[in-house]
């Protein structure tokens, strides 16, 4: 699963692996490896995490296509050799105030409903992260609840058809 999500990274960066950009304390790469982990914890990467996964760090760190690429190459390392999560949530305690770690796990709930749907894995992750990061069970329970909203909002545009118009025949 990694390898593939990997050899995905390699294949949109031309083969170029270019991952000296992000020192390990760098708080963007801690939550980068967390997204990542929310993205392979069911066993299942989907495009559209992928692309969310993708979109989040572009949007959030304002970074551009080869810069994310290479954060998600190297996101995709510090996971695999990580042990627990508090390697990464002890990096982003030290850097991000109460709205920056609210924001993490606003991100990490945006790739778990990327694919439409909220695994238990997922959601124990974030979980697990909010309790790490000292965001209240009540905030965390607030944020799911918007994300998951406002996820299926915008499935529901995407499921409309572009021309619906009301039915105006005449009735006798």
């Amino acid at each position: 699963m990694f390898r593939t999500l990997s050899d995905f990274i390699t294949d949109i960066t031309g083969g170029r692996r270019d991952t000296d950009a992000f020192s390990p304390d760098d708080y963007r790469l801690a939550a980068a490896a967390l997204l990542v982990h929310v993205v392979s914890i069911d066993g299942v990467v989907t495009d559209a995490e992928r692309a969310m996964l993708r979109q989040i760090l572009e949007r959030r760190f304002a970074l551009e296509g080869a810069e994310s690429d290479a954060l998600v190459e190297l996101a995709i390392a510090k996971d695999a050799e990580a042990v627990d999560l508090y390697a990464f949530t002890s990096v982003l305690n030290r850097a991000l105030d109460e709205e920056g770690r609210r924001r993490i796990i606003e991100m990490m709930f945006e790739v778990a409903f990327a694919d439409g749907t909220l695994s238990e894995f997922e959601d124990n992750l974030v979980w697990r992260a909010a309790e790490l990061l000292n965001v209240s069970a009540r905030e965390r329970v607030e944020i799911r609840r918007e994300i998951r909203e406002e996820t299926e909002t915008s499935g529901e545009r995407q499921d409309q058809a572009p021309d619906t118009a009301p039915d105006h025949t005449d009735r006798a």
